[in-house]
């Protein structure tokens, strides 16, 4: 089977809001509840939860931070197409 990676993220819309997220993050907010209140994409709703994805499905940035790095690790602001992500991995197999 091939690897998999699970992730949650926050999709905000510049670089200014993606660091006010990691600030947040850092000061303890839970991460769950910082993406249903921030995050423009439609996952905020569940926490940001993406579930299970293989390699090719995201876009080359998201992707490389949810096979990279490790499990419970907070990163970003990442950039793509789609604007500033903070990810969260929250699991690999």
């Amino acid at each position: 089977m091939a690897a998999q990676a699970r992730a949650s993220h926050i999709l905000v819309k510049t670089e200014e809001q993606a660091k006010q997220i990691m600030k947040r993050l850092s000061d303890g907010e839970e991460f769950d509840k910082v993406a249903r209140r921030f995050s423009s994409c439609p996952s905020g709703k569940k926490g940001g939860d993406l579930g299970w994805f293989g390699k090719g499905m995201m876009v080359p940035e998201f992707e490389k931070v949810a096979f990279e790095e490790e499990v419970g690790k907070v990163v970003g602001p990442i950039k793509t197409q789609f604007g500033f992500h903070v990810i969260k991995v929250t699991g690999k197999k």
